[in-house]
């Protein structure tokens, strides 16, 4: 009998916490004018916060031995290169600032837009005096992939 309650409460458990993950659905839109909410911006800091910041940590200064320093770092003189690090990953040995590192970067899966808005704010932040990255560039890296 004991079994049977605790079978029952896992599935009940199961069931429960399934079902609690689920995001809420947004209300329906009844004012589509002028004042209708839109939707909220997001920056390349928020971008770089949710995409970058567990290898690249929080101050651009990577981990040792893992993962490289995007903070001052030299490697960011190739536009084209890094743009396409970050569309298509990479794999294998770079140096950064004199420093080797070999692991795996995977492909971010980011529109155009986003890559720009991440990369812009790498360029500009980070102790980093590079310029912004434009959506026409990554445009022009993708299509040469």
């Amino acid at each position: 009998m004991k079994k049977n309650y605790f079978v029952a409460f896992i599935a009940f458990a199961v069931f429960f916490l399934s079902s609690c993950g689920g995001a809420p659905t947004p209300p329906a839109d009844t004012n589509s004018g002028p004042a209708a909410s839109k939707p909220a911006v997001v920056t390349g800091e928020d971008l770089y916060k949710r995409n970058c910041v567990a290898c690249h940590q929080a101050n651009g200064e990577g981990l040792a031995n893992s993962f490289p320093p995007l903070a001052k770092s030299d490697y960011l003189a190739d536009k084209e290169k890094t743009i396409g690090q970050v569309i298509k990953g990479k794999t294998g040995e770079i140096q950064v600032n004199g420093k080797k590192y070999n692991n795996v970067m995977p492909a971010q899966q980011l529109s155009d837009e986003e890559i720009a808005s991440v990369l812009t704010y790498v360029y500009t932040n980070l102790g980093n005096s590079g310029n912004a990255i434009t959506v026409d560039e990554v445009k022009a890296v993708r299509a040469k992939l």
